[in-house]
């Protein structure tokens, strides 16, 4: 059966830790206590910002060298697993040990291609995520103070104890930030893609991978269709 490859930009991984403001409470604790609780969505406010969205696109332009290079060794494959498998019949015994020999080195060779590039891909974002990310904490801690709240849950956060929240419990101020952090920031609002123009995956989105051997992928990444 064939494999197809997908080529995936990982999930963001914030390295960052919102404990200092979470203080380990649970909205429910927080709650009964009478605090004012702000519920906050980090990883959505880091790629929301506009220095996220620049950073991000600037990084997704980068690799499409390298992605276009992983469409064409697909492309390649594909044709040679098409031509094994309708001349199978007329060709000689030597001819489809040496197709089937191609394929599988390229295979090899376009696995390391992937794996690398993923590599390069994973550890930027995470360098992306945790700039911005560190440097939101101080204005969460700033909006914090200024808008009495005892209380800042995320609700992105891996290790977060929130499993549910919504306005009833907290004050959902993930926007507040972003417009905060953009203000802070001085970076300007992103162009828009025009309609029809291709902007590339967004980071945690699936964009082609070539064909090949499954390799065992990290955590967070998509699983390729068989």
């Amino acid at each position: 059966m064939t494999r197809k490859f997908t080529y995936v930009a990982l999930a963001l991984v914030l390295f960052c830790s919102l404990g200092a403001f979470a203080q380990a409470a649970t909205p429910a604790a927080a709650a009964g206590s009478g605090t004012k609780i702000g519920i906050i969505n980090v990883e959505e406010a880091i790629v929301s910002s506009n220095e996220g969205q620049r950073d991000f696109a600037a990084m997704m332009a980068k690799y499409k060298a390298p992605n276009d290079e992983l469409q064409a060794k697909s492309k390649e494959l594909e044709d040679l697993r098409n031509q094994l498998k309708t001349q199978s019949n007329v060709l000689s015994d030597e001819k489809r040990a040496e197709i089937a020999g191609s394929i599988q080195e390229k295979e090899k060779n376009a696995q390391r291609f992937f794996d690398d590039n993923q590599a390069k891909v994973q550890k930027e974002q995470g360098e992306i995520a945790n700039r911005i990310g560190q440097k939101l904490l101080k204005v969460i801690d700033v909006y914090a103070k200024n808008n009495g709240y005892s209380v800042i849950l995320d609700v992105s956060a891996p290790q977060s104890p929130v499993l549910w929240a919504n306005a009833q419990g907290g004050v959902v101020i993930t926007k507040e930030i972003v417009d905060a952090y953009n203000a802070q920031s001085g970076v300007p609002a992103q162009p828009k893609p025009a309609a029809g123009a291709g902007a590339g995956p967004r980071p945690g989105t699936s964009a082609p991978k070539p064909a090949g051997t499954a390799a065992p992928k990290p955590a967070g990444t998509t699983t390729a269709p068989k």
